[in-house]
């Protein structure tokens, strides 16, 4: 039985939900539960695929499955061999990581696993052949964004770094990273829903959901170049250069303080790819971009707390770029070992 599906963007009316409901779903994890191969190419939103059943016995498939508001990401595990015919429908790119390293799959007849992973472009379909007990994280991104992403980000056109072949080799140290990035989302999610008297985790915010796009689009990225692979680009190994990439993107941090600025927009703002941003920052600070960043920001905030013209928690919160008090609290404490309220009333 073929399934024919929406697009990963239109899960809301699939659910009836509407605008509404796709901003309420956006970053929710769902988790479902297969009994049958067909159910379980059913379960998947947004693809044309027939899943036949190779092994004898009783079929298992579960599936966690989180949607982003430009991409879509899953962990899918299934209990005997499968030959899956398989399309993403629409503009978009489907990138399948095996979970565990030991273990192999084959797209196109071609085997991946261990440092490999594969990726299909929509609209085209192909044939995985996965074997028993197999997991899989799949990762789909719509195609405009890919793009946007590769020009103003990594600075490099999608064409020259998109590989041709289904088989993407991978620094293995890179590809454990994005792995881990995908398990501490839909690992949790998954283990919350079948653990008695448990909460499942809160849909994400809307920060949250764009850090972890632009973390998941940088990992991909990442995980193309081979373990040790130099970061630094041409023309960026004079001292001086790299400062002042540092000050231009601390200045441009400080005038849109109101707001937290993901690394993607300093990219585009001061014409450099992110590996560029990286290095300067490493070099000249020691630290990644995002961590730094999100500290300068932090020391705001506690300046203000001190300072006689403070006014509430809340409010200097927010003229940082903090929106969620409880996690600006928790961030605040981390780094200062006191709560905002504490340096508040120390004034």
């Amino acid at each position: 039985m073929e399934h024919t599906a929406k697009p990963f963007e239109q899960t809301a009316e699939d659910t009836h939900l509407g605008a509404q409901g796709a901003h309420a779903l956006a970053g929710r994890a769902v988790v479902s539960v297969a009994h049958d191969a067909d159910e379980q190419a059913r379960n998947l939103v947004g693809w044309r695929q027939t899943y036949d059943q190779l092994a004898a016995g009783s079929f298992v498939g579960t599936l966690t499955e989180i949607s982003l508001d430009t991409m879509k990401i899953f962990c899918e595990t299934t209990s005997h061999t499968l030959r899956q015919a398989c399309e993403v429908r629409g503009d978009a790119y489907w990138f399948g990581i095996p979970a565990a390293r030991d273990q192999q799959a084959r797209i196109d007849t071609q085997p991946f696993g261990a440092q490999t992973f594969a990726v299909r472009p929509g609209n085209v379909e192909f044939e995985l052949l996965t074997p028993a007990q197999f997991s899989i994280y799949g990762v789909v991104v719509r195609a405009e964004v890919l793009r946007h992403y590769a020009e103003t980000v990594e600075r490099m056109p999608l064409d020259a770094w998109q590989p041709d072949m289904p088989i993407v080799q991978a620094g293995a140290g890179r590809l454990a990273y994005l792995c881990g990035l995908l398990a501490q989302r839909l690992n949790d999610a998954d283990d919350a829903a079948d653990g008695v008297g448990r909460r499942a985790p809160a849909p994400l915010t809307d920060f949250e959901r764009n850090d972890l796009q632009a973390e998941l689009l940088a990992a991909l990225f990442d995980a193309c170049v081979a373990d040790g692979a130099e970061t630094a680009e041409p023309g960026v190994d004079q001292a001086s250069r790299r400062r002042w990439i540092v000050a231009q993107a601390r200045d441009y941090v400080l005038v849109h303080r109101s707001r937290p600025v993901g690394v993607p927009e300093l990219c585009e703002q001061l014409h450099v790819s992110r590996r560029t941003l990286q290095y300067c920052f490493q070099d000249v600070l020691g630290m990644a971009p995002a961590t730094y960043l999100r500290a300068l920001r932090l020391n705001g905030a506690r300046r203000d707390l001190c300072g006689r013209a403070a006014g509430s928690v809340q409010d200097v919160a927010a003229a940082w770029g903090f929106g969620h008090l409880s996690q600006f609290a928790a961030d605040y404490r981390r780094m200062f070992g006191m709560r905002p309220s504490e340096a508040l009333r120390a004034m």
